[in-house]
């Protein structure tokens, strides 16, 4: 679901030792071919930040001659420029667009946003080879996240004022989003609220956890089906936090479907989370105009809904 925008703080540290044919050849350009997916004056800042080392030492310059056998070493660390990162033309699910917004199927895999591990191939990379604008931008226009594994809909500014509105109207939670998901056990109640704050497992740095220190969390829960132990249901965020979904119904003993860091196990031929983002609404961050997208699931968990709220 949705992820809250901030990087976390991640780096991811590579390590090489340079090789005869880049002796003499400039620390930047050098880099280049360590980190190939950032833009070479993002390299040149990690240089003048202190995130880059020559022979055990903190490198003075981007211009500085690099030796044979060298160890360099540089941490590559998050950030929200776009322009840091590399245009990749790919294929986007586009529901909607206009000048302001475009409103995207994210497909189950993709990532959103480049982090540690996953510095290219992302949607945000997709986005700056769609518009020109998107460069301009900071996070290339997301202004909210879904898991790598979550599919489902995605709304992108494409200019600077629509996107200070919608990141308003998120903090103000008058966007709506409803997703769908298969949950194990059969849930007994037909409607309810999960309201618990939610934070960062002390103990893992992936998982996120119920915690009383944790942010503010709500997700309402209507129960579609339920057969055969599983449970079909539809949730709407009230808030936005880190795996919301995931970690509530985990909370509550009915982990996701296939959703391995909260519990559950692969089924109904589901082998990554069973959720999908399957509805959208907002106004319209210029023109006002109230808006309102679905977009049906992937093969995959449409296959495995259908088995668990088939008629009877």
């Amino acid at each position: 679901m949705d992820e809250p925008l901030d990087d976390g703080g991640e780096s991811e540290r590579r390590t090489v030792d340079a090789a005869a044919s880049w002796h003499g050849l400039r620390l930047d350009k050098v880099l280049v071919a360590m980190a190939g997916e950032f833009s070479r004056s993002h390299l040149q800042g990690l240089i003048e930040q202190g995130h880059v080392r020559v022979g055990g030492l903190v490198a003075s310059s981007a211009s500085q001659r690099v030796q044979a056998g060298q160890r360099i070493e540089v941490e590559l660390v998050g950030t929200e420029e776009s322009r840091a990162f590399k245009a990749e033309a790919m294929v986007l699910d586009i529901v909607h667009e206009d000048a302001d917004v475009i409103v995207v199927n994210k497909p189950a895999g993709l990532v959103v946003h480049p982090a540690a591990g996953n510095w290219s191939g992302t949607l945000l990379n997709g986005l700056l080879a769609h518009h020109a604008g998107a460069s301009l931008l900071p996070r290339a226009g997301i202004v909210h996240r879904l898991d790598k594994d979550t599919s489902g809909l995605m709304v992108v500014a494409k200019t600077l004022v629509a996107m200070t509105a919608l990141v308003r109207a998120i903090g103000e939670r008058s966007v709506h989003r409803r997703y769908m998901a298969l949950c194990h056990g059969e849930l007994a109640e037909r409607a309810f609220s999960i309201d618990a704050p939610i934070g960062r497992d002390p103990q893992s740095r992936v998982r996120m956890g119920v915690l009383a220190s944790g942010k503010p969390a709500r997700t309402d829960v209507e129960r579609v089906a339920v057969r055969d132990g599983f449970s079909a249901v539809h949730c709407t965020l009230h808030t936005g936090r880190t795996h919301q979904i995931r970690v509530h119904l985990a909370s509550r003993g009915h982990p996701l479907v296939a959703d391995a860091l909260y519990g559950g196990t692969p089924a109904l031929g589901m082998t990554r989370q069973a959720l999908h983002a399957v509805r959208l609404g907002f106004n319209h961050p210029v023109g006002g105009q109230a808006l309102q997208f679905e977009c049906p699931p992937p093969p995959d968990l449409d296959s495995a809904w259908r088995q668990v709220a088939r008629k009877h």
